[in-house]
């Protein structure tokens, strides 16, 4: 039971790493605005889809659309644009460093809204994790790097970085109560994209000079842009989705979660560089941290 279930949570990391890999060229040339509004049209449209394909609409508690709404604001639209720019600023093994924030600051959101006490072991598990990604962001660079060279203050990119987890954290907690009303997770997923596909639409409106794309749309940056949402919207959630489905969800969401290991060898394949030790023991605390979170 173990193999294909850790497999395709393996699978989905993996998914994750090599799309915000994919997406560090065409997120530069674009631009946050228009790259995510790209993304979101085209991934909410494949889900819309694919949820009518298997049925998943009846399973929808419509009645709680407030939280779906506010989910697409701050979770997908607000979420997306800050992981955007510190991608575009400060590189994917960065980006994925600060996004493994998440779990401590979920953890934080949870004991203030919902009065869910952390325990000694989640404390533990914040500890080390934020002492994995201050080691690997401030002390892991690799200036021959391509994908490590930064654009803007290092202030900047972990300020977006952590904003970007909250925003992406808050959109996850907020559907809690929709989720236990019984709505299938592709499904919400799903709605989440559409409402953010609109609302991203409506702003595009607004001829301001930020919502502009930095560049011209050509057919190859088309593809470009849409392939690393569809490996992280689809193939990368709908693998973590069967792994939780059909496994143990702490040890899924563990293998779910090495992404910050995982993307420094596909950066090594790319770049043909050897990340830095301390930038390899920043992103095996940063997943040990997170292990200890989710597991105990």
């Amino acid at each position: 039971m173990f193999l294909l279930p850790g497999l395709a949570a393996i699978g989905a990391s993996f998914g994750w790493a090599t799309g915000i890999v994919l997406a560090q060229r065409p997120a530069r040339l674009l631009g946050a605005f228009e790259f995510t509004r790209i993304q979101l049209i085209a991934c909410s449209a494949i889900l819309a889809v694919i949820c009518a394909l298997v049925g998943y609409w009846p399973s929808v508690a419509w009645d709680h659309w407030p939280a779906f709404a506010a989910s697409s604001c701050f979770g997908i639209i607000l979420g997306n644009l800050a992981m955007i720019e510190c991608l575009r600023r400060g590189g994917p093994r960065r980006t994925e460093l600060l996004l493994s924030l998440k779990a401590p600051i979920v953890g934080v959101m949870a004991f203030v809204w919902l009065n869910e006490i952390p325990t000694a072991t989640d404390i533990l598990g914040a500890v080390i994790t934020l002492s994995g990604v201050t080691l690997a962001v401030f002390f892991g660079d690799n200036e021959a790097s391509e994908s490590d060279a930064t654009s803007g203050s290092l202030a900047m990119i972990v300020g977006l970085g952590v904003l970007a987890t909250a925003f992406q954290g808050f959109g996850f907690l907020v559907m809690k109560p929709a989720m236990q009303a019984g709505t299938e997770p592709l499904a919400a997923s799903a709605i989440r994209l559409l409402g953010a596909a609109f609302l991203i639409s409506l702003v595009a409106l607004w001829p301001a000079k930020a919502f502009k794309s930095q560049s011209a749309l050509t057919p190859r940056l088309l593809g470009q842009t849409i392939l690393p949402g569809f490996i992280g919207y689809g193939i990368s959630s709908s693998l973590l989705l069967y792994a939780f489905a059909n496994f143990e969800a702490g040890i899924a969401a563990v293998l779910g979660s090495l992404s910050p290991i995982l993307i420094l060898p596909i950066l090594w394949l790319k770049e043909g560089l050897i990340p830095r030790p301390a930038a390899l023991i920043g992103a095996v605390l940063a997943v040990l941290g997170t292990s200890v979170i989710v597991w105990f």
